[in-house]
């Protein structure tokens, strides 16, 4: 099953098992940086989740990260393979956190603007969702 969704409301693939909310994204210092995307998935479902592949026109390579500070207040940044979400559980791609990496930008990341991710469910269905691009010092929508 494939979803359309264009706004930052929820959106549902398979059946009502995944939502996708508040996605939004910051704008790019043109095209040499890489952009991040962020997001709320919920799964509603009895089985868990597997956030697979992600695509967009945007980016020619996508990557799921997660930040980490260390006990001296180092950080870095390490790819997650895939994204699982618990029965019932919610994951929060969030700045500090989990985000989504796009990488190898095809364009830049204008504030004002949007961009379509599809993020792939395997057997729940794929999920199209337009990404509004807020700007470079935004902590989410509304912020």
């Amino acid at each position: 099953m494939l979803l359309f969704v264009f706004s930052s409301a929820p959106a549902f693939a398979g059946s009502d098992d995944v939502v996708v909310e508040n996605a939004w994204s910051r704008a790019s210092i043109g095209t040499k940086r890489p952009g991040v995307a962020y997001m709320t998935i919920r799964n509603n479902g009895d089985d868990v989740l597997t956030l697979g592949t992600v695509s967009t026109d945007l980016a020619a390579i996508l990557e799921i990260h997660r930040t980490s500070t260390n006990d001296r207040g180092v950080s870095s940044m390490a790819r997650v393979a895939d994204l699982e979400i618990p029965p019932n559980g919610t994951i929060a791609l969030e700045p500090g956190g989990l985000h989504l990496m796009l990488m190898r930008l095809q364009r830049p990341m204008v504030e004002g603007e949007s961009y379509v991710l599809s993020l792939d469910f395997g057997d729940h269905g794929s999920v199209i969702v337009r990404v509004p691009i807020l700007g470079f010092t935004s902590r989410g929508p509304g912020n």
